[in-house]
């Protein structure tokens, strides 16, 4: 049976701690009210950093992140990266030292002009919550190619992490899910591969990594950036390119790169079976060796 598809639903939140309105509150809090822009009109971005084994690494650059979404969306970031981080160390000291934890600062609109759509940027509301999520093991999944594609600038805030973007990366996972496979690839308009719905999306083909170059219609995540370098530091070649469905479904090896789950091998596409290759072990060795090495941050002794 399909992990994905059966998954029973939580009975509850894990343990959550949220910074809001000046003050640290414990559970599943509400920030957001029913006439909040954020919660009606969608004007929601946010960011999610890892703490695990004691690490946290690129903190910063996903605070730096959760900024530039802001003013992408033209929100007002209101809160510096040396509060954010100050903010974060708080928090982690609320956990065990070996706590595995989701680190998420949000900004919202919570005034609409006249009640409508246009939004006041002067409204912009904000909190930061941690949580407990368990690092996934690597298992591997099945994946194929999703109907649903992803959008241009022009027509979505793709140059921000925003919470809207998510609805259609849903629907494209539970339909990819009622045909039995645990993730889809997604095309861009030009009918290229953008990544999958959740994460972006490399392969191995003939000795190198190739994975779809940044175009305007997916985020350039701060992990994808951290294992290109890392492989390209190792002397592997690693090549940003247009790549089709059917380089996918020809490659040696896939793999995904995200914040959640860090480096994860993909083990079929469509019918066909795959291994977990050289090149995802390599990458995620690789990742986990910067983590507790150059990724270990200062700030996480409060919490060891």
């Amino acid at each position: 049976m399909n992990i994905a598809a059966s998954s029973p639903i939580s009975a509850a939140p894990s343990r959550t701690w949220t910074y809001f309105g000046g003050e640290w509150r414990e559970g599943n809090q509400p920030v957001l009210g029913v006439r909040s822009h954020g919660a009606w009109l969608g004007s929601v971005v946010f960011d999610g950093a890892r703490a695990f084994e004691g690490v946290a690494p690129d903190l910063d650059k996903h605070l730096e992140r959760v900024n530039r979404s802001a003013e992408n969306m033209l929100l007002e970031p209101l809160v510096g990266v040396d509060r954010w981080r100050s903010l974060v160390e708080e928090g982690l000291s609320r956990f065990a030292p070996d706590a595995q934890l989701y680190i998420r600062p949000m900004y919202w609109a919570e005034q609409g002009l006249g009640g409508g759509v246009r939004f006041e940027p002067q409204s912009t509301n904000w909190c930061l919550t941690i949580y407990e999520a368990p690092m996934p093991a690597p298992r591997g999944g099945g994946v194929t190619l999703s109907p649903f594609r992803r959008p241009t600038l022009e027509s979505a805030p793709v140059n921000a992490k925003a919470s809207c973007l998510y609805a259609n990366g849903a629907r494209a996972l539970i339909e990819a899910a009622r045909r039995g496979f645990d993730n889809c690839l997604m095309l861009d308009a030009l009918g290229n591969v953008a990544e999958f719905a959740n994460s972006n999306a490399f392969l191995a083909r003939e000795g190198a990594v190739f994975t779809p170059a940044p175009n305007g219609t997916f985020l350039d995540g701060v992990t994808r950036q951290r294992v290109i370098g890392l492989l390209r530091g190792a002397g592997v070649e690693v090549v940003e390119t247009v790549l089709s469905y059917k380089d996918f479904l020809e490659a040696d090896e896939i793999f995904s790169t995200g914040n959640f789950q860090k480096v994860a091998p993909m083990t079929r596409i469509d019918q066909r079976e795959l291994e977990p290759g050289p090149f995802f072990k390599k990458a995620r060795e690789l990742y986990w060796d910067f983590a507790h090495g150059e990724g270990r941050k200062p700030t996480l002794a409060a919490a060891s």
